[in-house]
């Protein structure tokens, strides 16, 4: 037994299965259990193509399931009952416990429950009122059903069906669905040996599949092909189109994918932040304040000795001017006015000649170069 969830399979046993699925037909020991956590889209509307012969049975159109395609029509059909005296009981969606749970048709000598959902053309909600076996012949009512075919067709009958039910809906049970149980007949029907559906019908089923044109994904709960007058015969005159969505398509919400913005948000903050104060922390280190702590301890060693080399390279334009008349001006190498004679080294040009050295001091290299013969030449 295997049940699917949206996108994952779990095995679990025939007693949990039965657990999820009430009225679960007795087709055979193990039967794929399908469940989908949002339900199928309405059922499309469509015309019913002609019947191709006798003893063929009308399968009506449904929605089913798979992990890779999401929901895709598979279209009804006309099919050869498996042996005479066998009529069709349609699959269903069933809302339990929170998920959409698909219960498969089967074939028997009775039509048992399939969810009160009305397919139309004979399957109204509660057995088949589109004909009836009778010494190994079909009968067909005419008026729920396409019979053009009157020459090779002539088991026919005119029976008016009164259906009160005008929804689409295609699943029983949960917001919004068919609010239906199974009658004790029903009940009684299902516990009966059954006959799962046909090759031809599997073979339907996968050309569906395989044809992303019937994935309500991509026809927005209109299928291309809605309805065939032979199994796989998804081409030809007989071929039916949906002329309109049973009601607007929703489809399901997209889990969220917008946590990798917040991951990039905190990898940015904290490299691009903390470098970036260690790199302005590198500015101080440049020694350009540190140069002014060295004042003291290199102003006695070379207050006369180092004149030119300290108008060399030392980048401020005040020390250089007050070297030769005072050179102990260096503890104040900032535009301080304490060098009397120069309180602005710029009007003098006579002295040094340099009085442009202001542009020098933005030279942070040369800046460097005093404190080191100050403080080791």
């Amino acid at each position: 037994m295997r049940i699917m969830r949206g996108g994952r399979s779990l095995f679990v046993g025939a007693v949990a299965a039965a657990a999820m699925v009430a009225a679960v037909p007795a087709v055979s020991s193990a039967q794929v259990v399908v469940s989908v956590s949002f339900g199928p889209p309405a059922l499309p509307v469509y015309e019913q193509p002609p019947c191709p012969e006798d003893g063929y049975i009308w399968t009506p159109g449904y929605w089913s399931y798979d992990d890779d395609a999401g929901y895709f029509w598979v279209p009804g059909t006309w099919v050869p009952a498996p042996q005479p005296g066998y009529l069709w009981t349609p699959g269903y969606w069933g809302w339990n416990n929170g998920v959409y749970v698909w219960t498969g048709g089967y074939w028997g000598e009775h039509v048992g429950f399939y969810g009160g959902v009305n397919y139309g053309y004979g399957y109204g909600g509660e057995g088949y009122q589109g004909g009836y076996w009778n010494n190994g012949h079909m009968y067909y009512n005419r008026s729920v059903n396409n019979i053009s075919n009157t020459t090779t067709i002539t088991n026919v009958y005119n029976k008016t069906v009164i259906n009160n039910t005008t929804t689409n809906v295609s699943y029983n049970g949960g917001p919004g669905g068919v609010d239906r149980r199974p009658t004790a007949a029903e009940e009684a029907v299902s516990h009966e040996q059954h006959v799962p559906p046909t090759t031809e019908q599997t073979q339907h089923k996968e050309a569906a599949h395989a044809d992303r044109s019937q994935w309500a994904s991509q026809n927005q709960g209109k299928p291309a092909v809605a309805a065939t007058a032979k199994p796989g015969a998804f081409t030809g005159k007989d071929v039916v189109m949906a002329s309109k969505a049973g009601a607007p398509y929703h489809p399901p919400a997209n889990s969220p994918q917008a946590k990798p913005e917040g991951v990039a948000k905190p990898g940015g903050e904290a490299k691009p932040a903390g470098e970036a104060k260690p790199s302005g922390d590198a500015k101080p280190g440049g020694e350009a304040k540190p140069a002014g702590e060295a004042k003291p301890a290199g102003g006695p060693p070379p207050p006369k000795s180092p004149p030119p080399r300290e108008a060399q390279p030392q980048g401020k334009p005040q020390q250089q001017g007050k070297p030769q008349e005072k050179p102990q001006g260096k503890p104040q190498p900032d535009n301080h006015a304490k060098p009397a004679g120069q309180a602005k080294p710029d009007d003098h040009p006579k002295p040094q000649a340099k009085p442009e050295e202001k542009p020098k001091p933005e030279e942070k290299p040369k800046e460097s170069k005093p404190d080191q013969p100050q403080g080791s030449r």
